[in-house]
């Protein structure tokens, strides 16, 4: 879009995604911090769960649970100040107009940075994703400067008073719709769980390996693996399953979609009133077996439901269109 735009990250992902400035921040992919997280924060914002939350209150607020998570915190941010401060001067991240802070979040918990940034006119915008606000909730200092709140996740409209849905950017050029969907040899159904817990695989897989034992099925289980890995299992499949419960679907769907494969998965409430043109194929887990079936003994479909999904993916998720819609209600006008 001819944007001067750089992507700052605190510490690389194991499973090697793209990078551009990456901080290398310690005690965050970490053993020992998940430990004491346990011992200090609130147990409730460690589970990992598939239906949507039901706060008493909107928004969730992030506090410290304890007088020793609020000194840990604080001291983790002391810590890294020096590496921060370093990348600051380097890569003049001082100098920038917009800031998209992803998940709500600056480089501190505290908004120090943020603070300065918008004191010097600079646009805030905080794009919430995951169970950012399901769980943890906002940085109430953040929350107070932001130009605008937008969030790729439908369930997230109901857990903040000021905020706006935009589908999740993204790009469609590296994918290629693969042309295996035939009867020739067992079809192939995919599962991609990072978190089983939060993905509903305890009903997923197995039904999956049902079916592996009474169809032509087999079952193609991603999970553990670098994102390339990832992708190359993925674009073996015939039929991908992302979830169930009520979060709706997720990046891996989009994945799918982009490789013309059909995807089952559930949907957040309302989603299907208010989008009745998209190519999921709704399920729970009553009718995950039964959709599964009319799939699998059906290859018209399924090719019919993949180029279905690839079309409406262009149309909804298109990146360069995600983008110009988030800076329109930013007021931003580069």
């Amino acid at each position: 879009m001819g944007f001067d735009s750089r992507l700052v990250t605190l510490f690389p992902d194991p499973r090697g995604y793209e990078q551009d400035i990456c901080l290398h921040l310690p005690f965050i992919d970490f053993a020992p911090t998940r430990v004491l997280k346990r011992w200090v924060s609130d147990p409730q914002k460690m589970k990992i769960v598939n239906t949507m939350p039901r706060p008493d209150s909107i928004p969730i607020v992030w506090q410290p649970h304890t007088r020793l998570e609020k000194i840990l915190v604080s001291l983790r941010d002391g810590l890294w100040r020096s590496k921060i401060e370093r990348a600051i001067r380097r890569y003049h991240l001082d100098q920038y107009d917009v800031y998209h802070l992803d998940g709500g979040l600056g480089l501190y918990r505290n908004a120090l940075f943020i603070k300065m940034m918008k004191a010097r006119g600079a646009q805030i915008i905080c794009c919430y994703t995951g169970s950012d606000l399901r769980t943890r909730g906002v940085i109430a200092d953040i929350d107070r400067l932001a130009d605008v709140n937008v969030t790729v996740e439908y369930d997230h409209t109901r857990l903040h008073p000021d905020i706006h849905f935009v589908f999740f950017p993204f790009d469609t050029t590296p994918f290629n719709v693969h042309h295996h969907h035939n009867n020739e040899r067992p079809v192939r159904i995919g599962h991609a769980p990072t978190n089983r817990a939060a993905k509903g695989s305890d009903i997923i897989i197995p039904v999956l390996q049902t079916l592996s034992e009474t169809d032509s099925v087999e079952m193609i289980l991603i999970e553990g693996l670098t994102y390339k890995q990832a992708l190359q299992k993925k674009n073996q499949c015939d039929i991908f399953v992302d979830q169930l419960g009520e979060l709706g679907y997720g990046i891996n769907s989009l994945e799918a979609l982009a490789m013309g494969i059909p995807v089952c998965t559930c949907l957040v409430p309302g989603f299907s009133q208010d989008y009745p043109d998209h190519p999921f194929i709704e399920v729970n887990a009553e009718n995950l077996q039964h959709e599964l079936k009319q799939l699998i003994h059906n290859p018209r479909r399924r090719i019919n439901q993949g180029l279905k999904g690839k079309g409406w993916l262009q149309k909804f998720h298109n990146a360069v269109d995600v983008v110009g819609k988030i800076h329109h209600l930013a007021g931003i006008n580069l």
